[in-house]
């Protein structure tokens, strides 16, 4: 049982290198953005003059954000096995 917790609740987070609050937090916070793009894609679509790079750009900004995140990490080959094999699930 605990190693069901464990894959369901810590293994992701554990990969980059966070607890489970604070990946919550993070990944709370980018469906947040994503629904506020999502909003502003919405509302470009019914009055384009409206919002016109406002979803790309927040795009954009997740997307730096992300790959800044990942590049954060050691290389794999530095890493502790266990956190090698969970990325490989």
């Amino acid at each position: 049982m605990q190693t069901i917790l464990h894959r369901l609740f810590l293994s992701h987070p554990q990969t980059v290198d966070e607890s489970y609050g604070e990946h919550f937090w993070f990944a709370l916070g980018f469906a947040a953005r994503l629904f506020g793009a999502a909003l502003a894609a919405l509302v470009h679509a019914i009055i384009p003059c409206l919002f016109e790079t406002t979803a790309s750009r927040m795009i954009r900004e997740m997307h730096d954000r992300i790959a800044n995140r990942a590049h954060a990490l050691p290389p794999a080959e530095l890493q502790p096995a266990a956190l090698r094999d969970a990325r490989l699930r």
